[in-house]
């Protein structure tokens, strides 16, 4: 059996490779593509981006991606577009690439290449993009050398150059691109490689059950985003892994009246349009995972589904009251969210088991929802405390419904249930959270490591429902970056 894709204009069949080999050492080692750069090996600098075209709802989609963790087992029915094959066939740059040049957004050259990948992709999506859309577009491209101003300004000058498109590779190529594509899908469970060194691609969710049935050790890979870190960094030999991001029927969300059932195999980007809309502070945290590229690969299932106690997602899913679907050869099971993380390393999840969807509520009428995630950086990095907030009040303004959740603060992503038993039926003002912030000592005993120390987290927590107060008393308002408000 053969993984297929389309490299450029080159259509790849790979029948033999082992399954953690990533894109980057496939690009750079085995096709001599050495545009696309190596700086962090674990999707932080974007230095590696290239994009990749998939077919999804009759559309051919093009998303930037991070070279160096994406698995080359995860690209069957894609097409890859590196560095190389944007300028033209006679070396005329690309608009995108011209303008670089022509407004110094170059030093060193290092990153450039994923610079202009990520900018490629925006001038491909947005014919006149605000200075909001370049700077999330560039969030997941780090360079040392130029600061971003001649970047930002490349990217509005290309914005506007829109040559016939008969000279853009993926404009030109489109219609054929999407008849090749649509030749290489398939129902069929792919397998490559033995017992030492295998990929599997289940072709439905039926085959991926059956498949985890037979591998109870398999590793089950999605968007590659924390996986693809334990090859690259932690140098893990894993076998059997399973690629699950081609399983369109993983990548649904379906709107009810009271909420949302997302697939596991949705991804941060593809679940922002819906969450925007319903529940804009869960989005605007969304806006804070990792870059583009990292949005565009990782999905809120997997988020979920490793366990991580600093997963940005669970804590604002446990604090909405998200339930969890699990799926395996045996049938389906659904739990509360919050009880799934059972402690460090360990989750209710049996043999055979696979995240299936979520299901999210909206909040209420009259409810108040926030999330905060306090880090280093602003960009792109790691919580050190993430809190979550639910409230509803009665119409004598007491506590009527509280949930809060924190990641950070235990072994696991966990509720504030001292805390919340502390503001349940008291009035929500400033006399009750402040007696109520010594019910986090019985909560949590956070630890110290490079992120922050145990003091730190443990009065950030505290500060953060003190905030929450501030925000939902009187007339609403809320703290936020002014460009977010194009968001």
């Amino acid at each position: 059996m053969t993984i297929r894709f389309i490299l450029n204009d080159e259509e790849i069949a790979l029948d033999a490779l082992s399954p953690s080999e990533t894109l980057l050492d496939y690009l750079r080692i085995k096709k001599r593509l050495t545009g696309s750069k190596e700086g962090c090996a674990e999707g932080d600098c974007g230095a590696c981006t290239v994009l990749v075209g998939r077919l999804t709802r009759g559309r051919l989609v093009y998303e930037t991606v991070n070279a160096c963790i994406r698995f080359v087992a995860s690209l069957n029915a894609t097409h890859v577009v590196t560095i190389e094959h944007l300028a033209a066939k006679d070396g005329t740059l690309h608009p995108v690439q011209q303008a670089m040049v022509d407004l110094n957004g170059s030093q060193c050259g290092f990153c450039t290449p994923g610079i202009v990948m990520s900018l490629y992709a925006l001038w491909m999506e947005n014919e006149k993009p605000s200075r909001f859309a370049i700077e999330k577009a560039l969030q997941g491209n780090l360079c040392r050398c130029t600061g971003y101003e001649p970047i930002v300004k490349a990217a509005e000058k290309a914005s506007a150059i829109r040559p016939d498109a008969a000279f853009d590779a993926i404009a030109r190529e489109h219609d054929q691109v999407m008849a090749r594509l649509a030749g290489m899908k398939t129902d069929a469970t792919i397998t490559v490689g033995d017992d030492s060194s295998r990929a599997i691609i289940p072709g439905s969710i039926a085959a991926l059950a059956d498949t985890l049935k037979e591998y109870r050790d398999a590793t089950i890979v999605a968007g590659s985003t924390d996986v693809g870190l334990w090859v690259t960094k932690q140098m893990r030999r894993l076998n059997p892994m399973v690629f699950i991001n081609q399983l369109e029927e993983l990548q649904t969300i379906t709107e009810t009246d009271t909420g949302f059932i997302i697939g596991a195999g949705v991804t941060y980007s593809e679940a922002l349009p819906a969450l925007t809309e319903k529940i804009p502070a869960f989005s605007r945290l969304i806006f804070r995972i990792g870059g583009e590229q990292v949005r565009n690969m990782g999905t809120i299932g997997g988020n979920v589904a490793n366990g991580s106690p600093i997963g940005d997602t669970p804590p604002a899913l446990i604090a909405l009251g998200a339930t969890l679907t699990l799926q395996s050869a045996d049938g389906t099971r659904t739990i509360a969210l919050q009880d799934y993380f059972r402690d460090y390393g360990k989750q209710d999840r049996r043999p055979g088991d696979f995240v299936l969807s979520l299901t999210v509520p909206k909040p209420a009428k009259d409810s108040h929802f926030a999330v905060y995630k306090v880090a280093k950086r602003r960009e792109e990095d790691i919580s050190a405390v993430c809190g979550a907030f639910y409230l509803k009040l009665a119409e004598d303004g007491t506590v009527a419904t509280i949930r809060i959740a924190y990641g950070g603060m235990a072994g696991i992503p966990k509720r504030a249930s001292h805390v919340e038993a502390a503001l349940s039926g008291k009035p929500w003002n400033s006399e009750t959270v402040e007696a109520a912030r010594a019910a986090f000592e019985d909560d949590y005993q956070p630890m110290t490591d490079m992120r922050a120390t145990a003091a730190y987290r443990m009065l950030t927590a505290k500060n953060l429902l003190t905030r929450f107060l501030l925000e939902t008393g009187g007339d609403a308002q809320e703290l936020r970056r002014f460009a977010e408000e194009e968001a």
